[in-house]
């Protein structure tokens, strides 16, 4: 064998895997291949690095907060600059959404930390914030509706989605781990167990396994695969009868700098920074987060019925999304963005799991496939590395960071064992 474990794909996820792997099983060789020249070039890098613990998931509560915890600890006492800043998220809510929402938001109280902010609370705090709009016709035509409440997430924020990746291969490099860029996996390789070198092997009556891959620098051969490749993983899973359990999905992200936005960094009683937490809005699944190494504004949409299931190697953010749509929605609630065009733009892809929007960690002969985070990698990587992990050792539980406990079958198709999630941005 050419190495004992091949992870396919540089990015957050497949970083965290080969990490965890190497640290678990130090002796063996553990190889990270990926066809760009670097570290979450695919999608990870391209990430608005949003964190948050506020799902109702419980199974999504654990992978998201025990990788904060991790986070925290990468930054805070290993040293490694990431860009952790706990600026918080703001559900910004109708009167007739947090009624919906109030049971859910109940439940989420009891296990993370949260704020519910009244509305003359809000205006006190966000005084750039329009809350009514009794007499907008135009917003009424647009179905925006006044804002009552504010649902304030305290162990939320952002980070440098980038500097994170980079982050676990410095990790994983430091423990002997080798990476292999520019080496683009055109197949997984089906052999039975036991070959008997006969044309046309395997044959339905063997038992057949993934016993390596061939890329455009010449096989290698594993004894077991780690498919981490996001939303191209398919095109490798596809042609051998395995589901990747995923579609891809454009996502966009454009970026403002002006000094009419400077109120959104000038706010009270939110966070240490006196900024504007990542703001999501009750409309249109809206949301902008200040990047405050660059007194930025970040903003997304993540627009679903209309917006097609399809893979892009080079996706592109379009202009007219933003001025034809979503502009007019940010400008009703926060004016301070009339007439501001963005200064920068790009675009990536989600993989997006429609069935309950939880990731996929599952185990073929040979092959450990791990994806399908439906656009919050970041937030849950390490705890999916370390259950890829266990998985891989056969361990029944996969212990997270700070010590907490998860079956390592849970996030599988066999024997899945997680609640749907119904808190989606």
């Amino acid at each position: 064998m050419d190495c004992d474990i091949l992870v396919i794909g540089a990015g957050i996820l497949g970083l965290s895997t080969a990490y965890h792997a190497k640290l678990a099983n130090p002796g063996s060789r553990v190889t990270v291949v990926d066809r760009f020249g670097g570290p979450g070039q695919g999608n990870s890098a391209k990430s608005e690095g949003g964190f948050r613990n506020l799902f109702t998931s419980e199974t999504n509560f654990l992978l998201a907060d025990s990788t904060i915890d991790w986070m925290l600890h990468l930054e805070g006492n290993l040293d490694h600059h990431v860009g952790v800043s706990r600026i918080g998220y703001l559900f910004l809510l109708s009167e007739k959404q947090y009624s919906e929402q109030r049971r859910a938001w109940d439940r989420i109280g009891t296990r993370a930390e949260i704020q519910v902010l009244e509305r003359e609370e809000l205006e006190k705090r966000i005084p750039a914030l329009v809350t009514q709009f009794e007499e907008d016709d135009e917003a009424e035509l647009m179905g925006i509706r006044d804002i009552e409440y504010g649902v304030l997430g305290e162990k939320c924020g952002t980070v440098n989605a980038d500097a994170f990746t980079r982050a676990y291969e410095k990790l994983f490099l430091g423990l002997g781990g080798e990476v292999q860029y520019g080496t683009e996996v055109t197949d997984l390789v089906v052999k039975p167990k036991l070959e008997l070198k006969i044309p046309g092997e395997p044959f339905v009556w063997q038992d057949a396994q993934i016993k390596g891959v061939k890329t455009n620098r010449g096989a290698i051969e594993a004894e077991t695969t780690v498919v981490a490749a996001g939303v191209w993983s398919s095109m490798l899973m596809d042609p051998i009868g395995v589901e990747s359990h995923m579609r891809p999905k454009k996502r966009q992200i454009f970026a403002f700098k002006d000094p009419r936005l400077g109120p959104l960094f000038h706010v009270e009683g939110l966070n240490k920074y006196g900024s504007m937490p990542l703001t999501v809005l009750p409309k249109s699944n809206i949301l902008f987060r200040p990047e405050l190494s660059e007194g930025s504004i970040w903003m997304a949409c993540a627009d679903d019925l209309g917006r097609g299931f399809r893979l892009e190697d080079n996706p592109q953010a379009e202009e007219d999304y933003y001025t034809d749509g979503v502009y007019h929605v940010l400008a009703k609630y926060f004016p301070c963005f009339k007439d501001l065009r963005p200064m920068n733009s790009w675009a990536g892809q989600y993989a997006i799991n429609g069935f309950d929007e939880l990731p996929v960690v599952k185990s073929i002969p040979g092959m450990i496939y791990v994806g399908a985070a439906s656009g919050s990698g970041i937030m849950k990587s390490d705890a999916i590395g370390r259950i890829a992990a266990a998985l891989y050792a056969k361990e029944e539980k996969a212990e997270l960071f700070g010590g907490r406990k998860f079956r390592a079958s849970d996030l599988g198709i066999n024997n899945r064992q997680a609640e749907r999630e119904t808190l989606i941005i």
